[in-house]
């Protein structure tokens, strides 16, 4: 299976896609055993390009006895940033996509998708709310925002897996216009069903919550985003599903307690 949008095949005439991807030169944003991410410039317009290595049996087996479904190579971003796109939801547009032939545990492959101009993580637009606080206003368009998004992104059946504010970026233009215009990317792990398994669901929602557990809402605030989330008044949601969202903070909590031993949260939230 491939993919080669027109203005790529142009580019590439003549050439092996996997070895022209592999080719490339760029920025590298991420190095991990068996993937590689880089920001590169093609034809005077810049792309992200990740390439999978293979995973080695090693991890297959590993993920197989941890009865989970491994990642071997870059087909499930090309099929999420393909099918959100289709569906209106701004992703990354692919621009090319390849796999090799062989055993899944070896085989190369990688998906080139347009970048995200213009755009900035929720994550980075957030990092001084503690120094200097944003007005009310701002802070609850940012919540009912996400919580929108996410209903559209899970409401089409697709889970992210690594559903952080880092991953949710916000358009600039709309964001000088005090609009929260968001997208969402690094889909290498997305998956979509037809109806989402409550556990998937709720390691996203549990996810996304505790990557806002230092920017200081309230839990009022948390009860605004499970409304909107759910298009229901409260006393409707947790009639029927309490005990889910009481699991959604559980886990966010003990996510948050792991990231404060590793240092990777900042410390300001208690239960």
């Amino acid at each position: 299976m491939s993919f080669l949008r027109q203005d790529i095949a142009k580019l590439w005439a003549g050439q092996d896609p996997l070895d022209a991807a592999f080719a490339l030169q760029g920025e590298v944003f991420r190095d991990v055993p068996g993937r590689r991410t880089l920001r590169v410039e093609l034809d005077s317009r810049y792309y992200f390009v990740k390439l999978h290595y293979g995973v080695g049996w090693r991890e297959v087996v590993k993920n197989w006895l941890q009865f989970k479904r491994p990642i071997i190579g870059a087909l499930n971003e090309y099929v999420a940033c393909r099918d959100l796109d289709r569906l209106g939801i701004a992703a990354p547009k692919p621009a090319a996509y390849a796999t090799s032939a062989g055993s899944i545990a070896s085989r190369r492959s990688f998906v080139l998708c347009d970048e995200l101009f213009g755009y900035t993580s929720l994550e980075d637009v957030t990092d001084d709310w503690i120094d200097t606080s944003p007005h009310v206003i701002t802070k609850h368009r940012l919540l009912y925002a996400v919580a929108r998004f996410a209903k559209a992104f899970h409401d089409m059946g697709f889970i992210h897996r690594d559903f952080y504010i880092c991953h949710i970026l916000v358009r600039d233009d709309a964001l000088s216009d005090g609009r929260f215009e968001l997208a969402v990317l690094d889909l290498h792990r997305a998956r979509q069903f037809s109806v989402i398994p409550q556990k998937w669901l709720k390691r996203d929602l549990a996810a996304l919550l505790y990557s806002t557990l230092d920017l200081g809402y309230s839990p009022r605030d948390w009860l605004r985003f499970i409304r909107i989330y759910r298009c229901q008044p409260l006393t409707q949601v947790f009639a029927a599903e309490g005990e889910f969202w009481r699991s959604v903070l559980q886990r966010a909590e003990k996510l948050y307690q792991e990231g404060r031993r590793k240092k990777l949260v900042k410390g300001l939230y208690s239960p």
